[in-house]
């Protein structure tokens, strides 16, 4: 881990607001850093959610930026129309990508950031030498699909890992991690080196949106802050 704290940073997923009313879901969590938007195609992963035409309007609305996760096939062909369409960040999954260099690339020319997504059972390693070409590295902590799964601890090891590399690197890379993020896995992913979360029911679950964000925001940010060392008091 760095020695100065890495920022926490909370995207509330809106596959668990409610879909009639995305304005007004979008204002409940105007203190989060970004809203995370699902967008997949009942292809890829086994789920239909929204496609380009509403995320064009969230944009229009939404008090803070968007954070797109496109989990769609074809995606080198569709997802720089997301970055057309004003888009803070746009993930793709490298599954799906004949060409992820070329489309992370084609991203950060079209004005958006770069992030590129791996499956539970994808290795980060092969990736690795793509960390210039990224602003952001997804580590998906349950398989992609549906809202509402536990979190798989057996990622915690990999998220070690890339948060070994991205330090090694020197690169401002963010490390994000999506699936089962609560107030008590948050803390676990943090220490493993995760600085980007995405909660969608820890959040749109509770009363009151704002201040769970917060919350979570305080506990990942304890776990990335870089403990003191204890002071030796035993007599010589």
């Amino acid at each position: 881990m760095p020695s100065s704290p890495l920022k926490c940073c909370i995207n509330p997923s809106i596959l668990s607001a409610d879909f009639v009313n995305l304005a007004s879901e979008l204002a409940r969590i105007s203190n989060a850093d970004a809203v995370h938007v699902d967008v997949m195609d009942n292809d890829f992963v086994p789920n239909l959610t929204i496609g380009l035409p509403v995320v064009e309007r969230l944009q229009d609305v939404s008090p803070i930026p968007l954070d797109a996760h496109l989990m769609i096939s074809n995606v080198d062909r569709w997802a720089p129309q997301f970055a057309d369409a004003g888009l803070s960040s746009v993930t793709f999954h490298v599954e799906a990508s004949d060409a992820p260099i070329k489309l992370a690339r084609e991203l950060r020319a079209r004005g958006a950031k770069a992030g590129m997504a791996l499956r539970p059972a994808t290795p980060v390693e092969p990736y690795l030498d793509m960390l210039p070409e990224l602003d952001m590295l997804l580590i998906m902590t349950v398989e992609p699909g549906f809202g509402g799964q536990a979190f798989l601890d057996v990622m915690l090891p990999k998220i070690r890992r890339a948060r070994a590399a991205v330090d090694g690197s020197g690169v401002d890379v963010a490390i994000q991690v999506d699936g089962g993020i609560t107030e008590e896995t948050i803390t676990r992913a943090a220490e493993a080196g995760a600085n980007v979360f995405v909660a969608g029911s820890a959040v749109y679950g509770k009363a009151s949106p704002e201040e769970a964000i917060e919350s979570l925001r305080a506990k990942g940010q304890l776990a990335l802050t870089p403990k003191a060392p204890r002071l030796n008091t035993t007599a010589s």
